[in-house]
């Protein structure tokens, strides 16, 4: 069976960048929606630098527009056109295309569109139908709403940070901009709820993402620590990692919900920087499962081991028996041999251990591979859940930029081959400071045959 595009004949405009926002719309192109992205590749503009990040940048890759995996992975599905919002005449094309629009979502501070006269009342009055997306670090709203923010400092604003880390040391904060990605995810979802209201009421509607706040959102547990049993969060109370308490610390029933006992990540055979294997025993039946995992030694049948107490008061000595036996075997063996006896247990995985060595992502169909003109072969993520009916693979690589200029503003906007040469020329369909592109060239050329002819 076919799988159909759950979103097609939906229109995004997608003035977004860094992640937040990419991400957001990059799910919905995945779903079938046409997302047309809106950009100025100039030096020193958002979108350029967006581009040409070192983020996700091959070692061999010579840095220019097209060649960065990072940029091209959160574009995937998606058309480009280019337009210096910062002039006049390409505001008003923009207007256009935001009548002709189902949603728009854009990530930078709160006052940028109001500056560009592009706020939600004057889209309104353009299009009362169209959905408006922002996603700002601190929102539209509140006395903060100005400041400016990037994932990891909104992060550290919600309190992620300030849980992450080792008892009495500075927050270590979290390995990736955590908060970038769930945004998206919060944008995509706020943009289909959005979309579903106007099924019924026939109006659109102004959404006010705000990172730090949906980052608030996921402290949740522990903010319900605070709010219920009256405890701020202190980080020598709340262990990093696995292991559900920390020794030397009052036993709390924490945020964690119920303490357990081990609970832990153990080295594992190698003992190198990527050698571990997290075990967790929920109970009582899992530790006694976790001694014949590990052949009933006589030391995992003393008296002080056999109650979740005695476990978590001599939580070190614990753990340090388990991991001499965990050392004894690799990781991926240790996980297998403690889930067939139902123990809760798996490997802790590098990117290169989740991208090319394990058999479940890889049968899954996390990631489809693509050639790309500059890149070449890459691997891309898909939306990670399966369905029966409707595609969740990326089918085609990002655009370059302004790939789609005649076909979107032509085509679509009734701009003239002429009007998009004189873009061109004048500089505000395509940087003056950068060169024209062969395909934009190929595309201008074109242009002038028909109408010679």
């Amino acid at each position: 069976m076919t799988k159909r595009l759950a979103l097609e004949g939906i229109r995004v405009v997608d003035l977004s960048w860094v992640r937040a926002g990419p991400w957001a719309t990059r799910i919905l192109a995945t779903l079938g929606a046409d997302v047309i992205k809106v950009e100025w590749p100039q030096a020193g503009t958002v979108h350029h630098q967006d581009r040409f990040t070192t983020v996700g940048m091959p070692e061999d890759a010579v840095p220019g527009l097209e060649g960065n995996h990072w940029f091209v992975e959160k574009h995937m599905d998606k058309r480009s056109v280019t337009m210096n919002l910062r002039d006049e005449r390409a505001r008003e094309l923009l207007r256009r295309l935001l009548a002709e629009s189902d949603a728009v979502l854009e990530n930078f501070t709160s006052r940028v569109m109001q500056r560009w006269g592009l706020g939600y009342e004057q889209m309104r009055e353009l299009n009362p139908g169209l959905v408006y997306v922002s996603m700002s670090g601190l929102g539209h709203i509140g006395r903060d709403h100005p400041y400016r923010t990037f994932g990891p400092s909104a992060q550290a604003l919600s309190g992620l940070t300030f849980l992450s880390g080792l008892p009495d040391r500075p927050p270590a904060g979290w390995g990736w901009s955590y908060l970038d990605d769930t945004g998206g995810i919060f944008g995509a979802i706020a943009i289909l709820s959005a979309l579903r209201q106007r099924r019924r009421t026939g109006r659109g509607q102004h959404i006010d993402v705000s990172q730090a706040g949906l980052g608030i959102g996921l402290a949740g547990s522990a903010i319900l620590d605070a709010t219920v049993n009256g405890r701020p969060a202190r980080r020598e109370g709340f262990p990093p990692g696995n292991r559900a308490h920390w020794p030397g610390t009052p036993l709390l029933h924490n945020y964690r919900g119920a303490i357990a006992a081990p609970h832990n990540a153990y080295r594992s055979a190698g003992g190198g920087y990527n050698d571990w294997c997290a075990i967790v025993c929920r109970d009582d039946a899992d530790w006694v499962a976790l001694q014949e995992v590990m052949g009933s030694p006589e030391w995992a049948a003393e008296a002080r081991f056999e109650s979740l107490e005695g476990r978590l008061e001599h939580q070190q000595e614990l753990d340090e028996r388990i991991e001499a036996w965990t050392l004894t075997l690799g990781k991926y063996e240790l996980a297998e041999r403690c889930q067939a006896a139902g123990v809760p247990a798996m490997p802790v995985q590098s990117n290169e251990n989740r991208v090319e060595h394990d058999p479940q992502i890889r049968q899954r169909g996390l990631f489809s591979y693509h050639p790309h003109p500059v890149l070449g072969e890459r691997g891309y993520q898909n939306l990670p859940w399966q369905s029966a009916v409707n595609e969740t693979t990326a089918r085609r690589i990002a655009p370059f930029a302004g790939e789609h200029n005649r076909e979107v503003l032509c085509g679509m906007l009734g701009l003239s081959e002429e009007e998009l040469r004189a873009g061109y020329d004048d500089g505000w369909l395509w940087p003056p400071s950068e060169p024209l592109e062969p395909y934009l060239l190929d595309e201008a050329a074109e242009a002038g045959t028909e109408e010679a002819s």
